[in-house]
This record gives C-alpha cells, structure tokens and sequence, in this order.
C-alpha cells in the first residue's frame, strides 16, 4: 500500500474566478477510495481501468472526503463544467499550455482552456471545495480539494477557472 500513497501524495493549485484572475498557492489534492481502488486494481491487480473520456468539474460547499460526497451546489442554474481528457485540453507535464504527450519531470497538467460554470441565476452559498466526477450529474466523484479562497456565489456571478489555473500535480 506504500504505492497507493504516492497516488494519494497529490497537489493541485486552483483559484476560482469571477472576472479576474486570483494567484492560487498549492493545495492538497485527494483521490476519493473509488480511485485508489481503482487504480491499485488496475497498477498491481491486472485489472482493466478506462479513466472518463469527459471529466466533469463539480463545486462545492461542503467538502468531500475520501468516502462521502460533500455538499455539491444545486439549483440557480448550476451546472459542472465539462472536460473532454485529450492532450489539446490539459497540458503535458512540460509546461502549461502544451498539447502533445507528457514528457515533463515534475508530475504537473493544468487546463489549457477557461472552465466556466453557467451563470448564477440564484445564490449558490459559499463555494470551498471542487472536485472532478465521472459525470454531468451523479457519477463517480475521483479527485477533491479545497479552493484556495472559498467564495461567495451569489446570483449573477460567473465562476470560472482561467487556463492554467487548475493544476494537478501528482507525487513530485
């Protein structure tokens, strides 16, 4: 189980936007017990593992943990942003903005593009958390971490991360 440490040893740095960009310092990432089961079963088991081919960015109020779901924001015309998985959507591990294959050395992607959120049509509380789900609704809940700056979503305000916002970073 040491190897599924280095999996769950993650960090990302995500700010959160309403019309300006906001510095984001590195935040720790989680992989829910779905993941790392998944993983452990594909790594070391043998298992087949077909990771999502639209990766759904969901927001939250109350954080998820490993094994619960958190309190994901609903209603005001809320809905998760969605990401298509390709080189051309998420950076190579060399630098941000790059689209071909990974050759980096420091376990890094970000967004290459702005993953907006629909407009508040309500207040949706304050935001804490996001995670990334299998799905535009229901789904699998694979990865979870907080925002560097909760915020306030009231009617009206657009959410958005900028490109390069979102970074991942696995066990570097």
């Amino acid at each position: 189980m040491k190897l599924l440490n280095r999996f769950s040893r993650a960090a990302i740095g995500a700010a959160l936007l309403f019309a300006s960009v906001i510095s984001s310092p590195v935040y720790a990432l989680a992989l829910t017990n779905a993941l790392e089961n998944s993983l452990v079963d594909w790594l070391l088991r043998g298992q087949t593992y077909t990771p999502p081919a639209t990766s759904y960015i969901a927001l939250y109020t109350v954080c998820p943990t490993d094994s619960t779901a958190g309190t994901e924001v609903t209603g005001g015309s809320y809905a998760r942003a969605a990401v298509t998985s390709s080189l051309a959507n998420w950076a190579g591990t060399q630098s941000a903005g790059s689209t071909v294959a990974s050759t980096g050395t420091n376990g890094t992607t970000s967004n290459n593009g702005a993953l907006a959120f629909p407009a508040a049509t309500a207040d949706w509380g304050t935001v804490n958390c996001f995670g990334v789900t299998t799905a535009s609704t229901a789904g699998t809940l694979l990865i979870y971490a907080p925002l560097s700056s909760p915020r306030n979503i009231t009617s009206g305000s657009t959410a958005s991360f900028a490109p390069a916002a979102l970074t991942v970073q696995i066990d570097d």
